[in-house]
């Protein structure tokens, strides 16, 4: 029941960080291309590669810690539902090439920003 607390209050602190990015991140829209789920993605991605590092060097630490950070605040940062709804509404507008450039540089992205988070802290 305590690993749902934690899960839940960085599920909300992450939600409420996302929506704020998401803000600051739309302001530089380019041609249609969703700057904001992208970039929140993307961070999100760096973070949790950083929380992994960390927490699989760390030896004295909570699974509520865990939890709170990975589950809660990565999850709640970012959105695959609302990368996958933008893709979707791209091919409808027959903006088939943003789409498709939009979902090859977030999953490249999202393993590389993953990949380099863990890096960091490993070495």
């Amino acid at each position: 029941m305590k690993s749902i607390f934690y899960i839940g209050l960085g599920g909300g602190i992450g939600s409420i960080l996302r929506y704020l990015a998401s803000l600051f991140f739309n302001r530089f829209v380019v041609s249609g291309f969703p700057t904001g789920t992208f970039m929140v993605n993307s961070i999100g991605c760096f973070l949790i590669g950083l929380f992994f590092g960390y927490f699989e060097k760390q030896i004295y630490h909570t699974t509520e810690l865990r939890f709170f950070f990975m589950t809660g605040i990565c999850g709640g940062f970012t959105t695959f539902s609302t990368f996958s709804n933008e893709t979707i509404q791209l091919l409808q507008n027959n903006q088939i090439g943003i789409a498709f450039l939009y979902t090859f540089l977030s999953i490249a992205l999202g393993f590389g920003m993953t990949y380099l988070g863990i890096y960091l802290v490993k070495n």
